[in-house]
């Protein structure tokens, strides 16, 4: 049995930020672990170019190890058991004491559907399902293609947005427009709602300048994979040649089977300090269940977006946070629950949207016009996410921060 300091459970966003914000601020002779079952890390913000063969999959791969800084001990295995009380972690190898913990799993996606008796079923929430994407829409020539929603919550808001705009961009390049037709359907009123009827219009009037066909309201009830129909709670049913899943996105087992998910399945956390009913348990990223304002009606509070960008500023708050109580020293960090996103549109553009999202009475979300900055700006995120520890990585975060500085929006990494 083996004793750390700060274990950290995830290498996505939220664990890599957190290891290597608390490697900056803790004293060498607290140990700092970071557990995660994969070697390598996946930049999930760039499936989205792969699936439209702009990126290979080993230029949005990198080894964790890479990303992480040096005196974080990194334990490549599964997590089984978390005993929040008695401040355990069980792998299959190991069995860990914690003083602070931090749980970083994110969600997991339902594969069930993207078996291979499903050969025209696809989706771009993982690597492989990118990739396989990518081949499907390189051979594809012509007839309907749909993106379907599945369920409520998914990660990254915009996501089916994108992906509908890239993949029509896409065909627009090869001269197959005409041929290809591409619709969304979603349980959701507009597209992003949390964010408000301004944004969900922007991005509903691109969608229709693009000609995609938006279907809101349309929950789904069955998929008939033999005959490729959808059928919608509304009594819509559409036929499909390539169908693009949203997959069902739920927490990974090992937060369903422990005494800190709600009956959601989601873990709840203090949406200031992400800690979990469990002192110095700490929560972040996908795998919470954060309360915001209402905007449709007051009496339905919505829920914070499973995206990305929180995970990254809720990691630099814990760190301070732990750091602090170690130390003894008061400290006053917050989420305050900002936050951003590239959208991208094809023709290698993008808007930008951003805001509060704990803003009162509904969350306070703004867009820019998209243009090739807010593009670029997402390429840039992605080479300075994907360098390696060191001179390179400070180089493109100051970059990133001195273009956001000068452009007026709030960007801190």
């Amino acid at each position: 049995m083996n004793k750390s300091t700060v274990v950290i459970l995830g290498g996505g966003i939220g664990g890599i930020v957190t290891a290597n914000k608390l490697a900056k601020l803790l004293p060498l002779h607290y140990e700092i672990t970071l557990i995660e079952k994969n070697e390598f890390h996946y930049f999930a913000a760039s499936f989205l170019w792969q699936m439209v063969n702009k990126r290979k999959q080993n230029q949005v791969t990198s080894s964790l190890r890479k990303l992480i800084d040096g005196r974080v001990k990194i334990l490549f295995e599964e997590v089984k058991q978390i005993d929040a009380e008695n401040k355990l972690i069980t792998t299959e190898k190991n069995q860990l004491h914690f003083e602070y913990l931090v749980i970083a799993l994110g969600a997991t996606v339902d594969q069930s559907p993207f078996s291979q008796n499903h050969r025209d079923v696809h989706n771009y929430y993982t690597v492989e399902g990118a990739e396989n994407l990518r081949n499907a829409l390189q051979k594809f020539r012509g007839g309907k293609i749909s993106l379907i929603v599945s369920s409520l919550p998914y990660k990254c808001p915009g996501a089916p947005y994108e992906g509908a705009m890239l993949i029509k961009d896409f065909y627009i390049q090869r001269q197959l427009e005409k041929n290809v037709s591409v619709d969304i359907y979603t349980p959701e009123n507009l597209p992003l709602p949390v964010a408000g009827p301004e944004l969900g219009n922007s991005v509903k009037e691109i969608l229709d300048a693009k000609g995609i066909g938006f279907y809101p309201l349309q929950q789904t009830t069955s998929i008939n994979y033999n005959e490729k129909k959808i059928a919608f709670a509304s009594g819509l049913s559409v036929d499909y040649d390539l169908l693009v899943l949203i997959p069902q996105h739920k927490a990974p087992e090992v937060i369903s089977k422990s005494a800190l998910a709600d009956e959601s399945g989601w873990v709840p956390v203090d949406k200031g300090t992400l800690e979990t009913k469990y002192k110095n348990v700490f929560a972040l990223g996908d795998v919470t269940s954060i309360t915001i304002p209402g905007r449709w009606a007051p009496d339905k509070p919505l829920k914070l977006p499973k995206a990305g960008v929180f995970a990254h500023a809720q990691a630099l708050v814990v760190s301070e946070i732990i750091a602090s109580r170690i130390s003894g020293i008061e400290t006053n960090a917050s989420f305050c629950g900002d936050g951003f996103c590239m959208l991208e549109a094809g023709e290698d553009l993008a808007g930008f949207a951003y805001g509060d999202f704990f803003a009162s009475p509904h969350p306070d979300v703004k867009m820019k016009n998209a243009g090739i900055k807010w593009h670029l700006g997402k390429v840039l995120f992605e080479k300075w996410w994907l360098s390696p520890i060191g001179f390179t990585k400070s180089f493109y975060k100051m970059m990133i921060e001195a273009g956001a500085k000068t452009l007026g929006i709030p960007i801190k990494l």
